[in-house]
């Protein structure tokens, strides 16, 4: 491969890293995902008639189960670091709201309800990252989701409700915009590169073809050899 073809690749990766560091920084919440973590809870009541120890669990629809080994007693404050071995709760890819919910395990019918709701990146308005939930009677939760604060910026600044809809697709046209305009700058440079040195090597030839053919005037008129 030339030195040419190098150079070209070379300027075609450089360019695709620098559209692609853009993209990151002004799209940060459509790539990354949003961690949600327990942060606090106390329990007012169990659903079970028998006196034995509730599981408790947290659940998305959709997603697994999540149990909370630590939540037993009712009225304790419990709270946690985050690093918890069942944690995280969840995470948001992207401003679409989640159906969630705690529940405490039933051997005998279907699963207690505490509470179900739509959990979304935009309850975590707060510029600490957290959002309590507090259900009378039932539980106290606050969540944690320092990563949900620019999600939920993006939602509330939304002056239309169908922009929550065309943001990734208006990222995702961006993104394919810059490439291709990229490449195709770079496909024209490349190609006025390769016609200049085409015309060059066409110049040079019939150059060396008229000192030829004049040589070969002077042969058929024997001037050569009156010199």
């Amino acid at each position: 491969m030339s030195i040419c073809c190098h150079l070209q690749i070379s300027r075609v990766s450089s360019a695709t890293f620098l559209v692609s560091l853009i993209f990151l920084i002004y799209f940060p919440g459509i790539v990354l995902p949003a961690v949600v973590t327990l942060d606090s809870m106390k329990i007012y009541r169990t659903h079970e008639w028998l006196n034995v120890e509730p599981t408790i669990y947290f659940s998305c629809k959709g997603e697994n189960q999540t149990a909370l080994p630590d939540v037993k007693q009712v009225n304790v404050s419990y709270t946690f670091k985050g690093e918890e071995s069942w944690q995280p709760l969840t995470e948001f890819t992207s401003l679409k709201c989640k159906r969630c919910g705690f529940y405490e395990k039933d051997d005998f019918k279907s699963d207690d309800v505490f509470d179900e709701w739509e959990f979304c990146p935009s309850d975590f308005a707060g510029s600490d990252g957290k959002n309590e939930r507090i259900i009378h009677g039932e539980f106290d939760a606050t969540f944690l989701c320092p990563q949900c604060v620019p999600l939920a910026a993006d939602s509330n600044s939304a002056s239309k409700p169908h922009k929550k809809g065309n943001e990734t697709h208006l990222a995702v046209v961006i993104l394919i915009s810059a490439l291709v305009s990229t490449v195709f700058v770079l496909g024209v440079a490349a190609a006025y590169k390769y016609w200049q040195k085409k015309k060059r090597e066409q110049d040079q030839a019939r150059f060396l073809k008229l000192f030829e053919d004049g040589d070969d005037i002077e042969d058929e008129l024997g001037l050569g050899s009156v010199l």
